[in-house]
């Protein structure tokens, strides 16, 4: 039998920030990288790969809606080159999680980031992330500050995230979350995908994006055996993507921000993930869809998870 993810000791810590509207009910857990650990309708637990919530911390493992920074998914090897700088990453380094292949994946593991939290309410959270300490910057040496704001009404999550570049040198933007969905009570073939028109990118075997995209019209049905790991350039800005079943739709709306998606859904796991993302994978090393923030100003990105009937 599963563990129920509100029985963590994560999710009993005082800095837990519990949010409600409604049916739905999140928990965030700003000393542990803002992580979205929970996410309930009407009690019933809609976030996938948050059994274990210790276990994934120890091993900097995704879990939840973790946000990924300072970059989404994959780079190619442990160096990238941006704006004439020549970075270099330490493999042994506690900030750093690996892939199957040796790839750094998903930039500084949610567990090791601590954040500030400057306003709370029932329904709304705000919390800032600095990025000045000298072991971040050994990983992402451009200084800046994050800041997540969690709003949540009955009927939806949205998340909104800034990203304030120091006064120092433009700051690429590579970050995205990861959030993790499972329809409870159906079985997993029987899950009804959709997915927009976009551009499919061509990757490698080992999730690398090459320089090729593809047309891709969507995706309009049932899960069945398909297993998904792709990455996409979305056509325009805003873009809904959504996974239902029995009497629930759970969607991803992409508001602002987001020119990228990756849809990570193995046919032998019972979640998905619809991901959105700043830039593609390796986008530090490519350069490849990569947006910089130039000294004091600000960039934006918001999406909003949707949960309710079909």
């Amino acid at each position: 039998m599963e563990s129920d993810p509100l029985s963590s000791n994560l999710l009993k810590d005082p800095s837990a920030c519990a949010l409600s509207a409604g049916d739905l009910e999140a928990v965030f857990l700003p000393a542990r990288g803002m992580l979205g650990a929970s996410l309930r309708h009407k009690g019933v637990e809609i976030l996938g790969r948050v059994e274990n919530l210790e276990d994934a911390a120890v091993k900097g493992s995704t879990a939840g809606i973790p946000l990924l920074h300072p970059w989404a998914n994959r780079l190619a090897q442990p160096e990238y080159n941006v704006q004439g700088r020549h970075v270099v990453l330490d493999i042994s380094s506690p900030l750093l999680h690996f892939d199957e292949h040796g790839l750094p994946i998903h930039g500084v593991p949610w567990s090791r980031l601590q954040w500030i939290v400057a306003e709370r309410r029932p329904d709304f959270v705000a919390a800032r992330l600095e990025w000045s300490a000298a072991a971040l910057l050994t990983v992402f040496p451009f200084p800046h500050r994050l800041e997540l704001t969690v709003a949540i009404q009955p009927g939806s999550l949205t998340l909104e995230t800034t990203l304030i570049a120091g006064s120092e040198s433009p700051v690429p933007v590579s970050f995205g979350f990861h959030p993790y969905f499972h329809i409870p009570g159906l079985p997993r073939p029987n899950w009804h995908l959709e997915l927009p028109a976009m551009r499919k990118l061509v990757l490698d075997s080992r999730g690398i994006p090459a320089d090729d995209e593809q047309p891709y019209q969507g995706f309009n049905g049932q899960l069945g055996e398909s297993s998904f790991d792709e990455g996409f350039a979305l056509i325009g800005e805003r873009a809904s993507f959504s996974v239902s079943g029995a009497t629930q739709r759970v969607s991803v709306d992409f508001l602002e921000g987001y020119s990228y998606a990756q849809v990570f859904a193995p046919k032998d796991k019972d979640y998905i993930a619809l991901e959105p993302m700043t830039a593609p994978a390796n986008a530090l090393a490519s350069g490849r869809g990569l947006r910089l923030v130039p000294p004091g100003d600000r960039f934006c990105a918001v999406f909003r998870i949707g949960i309710g009937p079909l």
